[in-house]
């Protein structure tokens, strides 16, 4: 008999069949655990914790939800799709990249799949375990996980300087490039998640030099491309790759908005002008092919919603209101002690950094209900993180929900929130809060 009260906890398998951990957890859907069960003591949390416009109030406008309703009446889009994608918008996004008028590609260049998260899990276990891409630090975390399962080890970085309104170090990218063999890529995140970075053309370019002249390729995750604000412009990795090798991602997730579509995609540049970067291509497309094919029906809308004479206009009221909330955000934290923040430009959203050595283990927030004070306090491990603590404490004092910036890859202290609330008075009302506790948690470990 394999279930008794006695056996229950025991492994009875001929194997033990689950995969060794890589003690990895992803934080931003991580904290949600937490948040919920504070919910559960009635807890009204304020979600700030993920890049979800729609749970964070945005509605797609009326032309496109009729759009979709128009192509459901298609029944093509109840049918598999071909294994890159479907042709008629693998040609409609190839020509937008080809009327910049710089590097050319064709239909079968561009690759789809089931959102970002699996081009990028795809990407990377299709290199040889003994090759690294190095990536900007932080990073985003499914880019930090993906390294790590495909290596086993912990990615290399390039460090993001906040002391720098987050420009990277150039310098250090090239000193590691020119100092580990094993790097055979580089990632670039541009606009920037966690920070809201927006590249220049000066720093692109550099790093574009160096991919050439080490012989490496490059991966652009340029998901926020065009969500940049507050007067900055950058350049897609179209205009500037030359004959260097590398991969465009791109979806539709943040720009419709439309996350739970799960629709995004590759663009390859330049495959023809390397057989090993070719043959990696190929190791992709063969492993796409397992699944047969990527979702069908946010492949259709694609051209018909971008091409759609309202699209423009739709996407500047949106580039509008993110920018609006930086500044109101930057405005209300900028002078807070103990804190630095810089001025997100791209993306939606905003990281805080703590002074060094400010934090430490004996902070603590008041937390009035005293089930959650326990609940809290009870996982405050001695091994926490101090920003996952102070992240922890808000969340039980005030039930806003944001996410440590060390679970982002860095040993900087802090935090990442949104841009995204609808509500402009709740929005300054949940800096304005974050503001108070930051000065009240940090001077609570000064106390007696």
């Amino acid at each position: 008999m394999r279930t008794t009260e006695s056996q229950r906890g025991v492994c009875l398998m001929r194997l033990d069949i689950a995969k060794g951990g890589t003690g990895l957890v992803y934080e931003i859907r991580n904290i949600v655990n937490v948040a919920n069960r504070l919910k559960e003591y009635g807890i009204d949390v304020i979600w700030e914790n993920i890049g979800d416009p729609i749970q964070k109030g945005e509605q797609l406008p009326g032309w496109m939800k009729e759009t979709l309703t128009e192509i459901m009446q298609d029944d093509r889009s109840y049918g598999y799709s071909p294994t890159k994608g479907m042709l008629e918008t693998r040609k409609f996004l190839a020509e937008k990249v080809n009327a910049r008028g710089k590097v050319q590609i064709t239909p079968e260049d561009i690759l789809f799949f089931n959102g970002l998260g699996d081009a990028i899990a795809r990407s990377y276990s299709a290199i040889r375990v003994d090759a690294r891409i190095i990536m900007p630090e932080p990073t985003y975390s499914t880019h930090f996980l993906a390294e790590v399962l495909h290596a086993s080890f912990p990615p290399n970085t390039y460090r993001m300087n906040p002391y720098r309104d987050w420009h990277p170090d150039i310098h250090e990218l090239e000193h590691k490039v020119r100092s580990y063999g094993s790097i055979v890529g580089i990632l670039v995140i541009n606009p920037d998640n966690p920070t809201g970075f927006v590249y220049s053309e000066e720093s692109l370019r550099k790093i574009v030099d160096i991919a050439r002249k080490y012989d490496l390729f490059l991966v652009f995750d340029e998901t926020y491309h065009n969500i940049v604000y507050n007067g900055r412009e950058t350049l897609p990795l179209s205009d500037i790759i030359g004959d260097v090798p590398g991969v465009s991602l791109k979806g539709i997730s943040k720009e419709f908005p439309w996350p739970g579509s799960r629709c995004g995609w590759m663009e390859i540049y330049n495959a023809d002008k390397d057989e090993c970067f070719a043959r990696y291509m190929k190791a992709i497309l063969d492993q796409k092919m397992s699944e047969v094919c990527s979702t069908t029906l946010p492949q259709i809308a694609i051209p018909k919603i971008m091409s759609h004479p309202e699209y423009k206009n739709y996407l500047n009221q949106r580039l509008h209101h993110y920018e609006r909330f930086s500044n109101i955000a930057y405005e209300l934290l900028k002078d807070v002690p103990y804190i630095m923040v810089n001025k997100p430009n791209g993306a939606f959203y905003l990281s805080i950094v703590f002074n060094e050595a400010v934090l430490n283990g004996r902070q603590r927030l008041k937390i009035e209900h005293p089930e959650i004070r326990r609940y809290i306090e009870s996982i405050m491990t001695e091994s926490i993180e101090y920003d996952k603590r102070f992240v922890y404490y808000l969340l039980g004092a005030t039930g806003i929900c944001v996410v440590p910036l060390t679970s982002f890859f860095t040993a900087l202290p802090g935090f990442r929130m949104t841009l995204l609330s609808q509500d402009e008075a709740k929005f300054e009302y949940t800096v304005r809060t974050i503001a108070e506790k930051v000065v009240e948690y940090i001077e609570s470990g000064n106390q007696g």
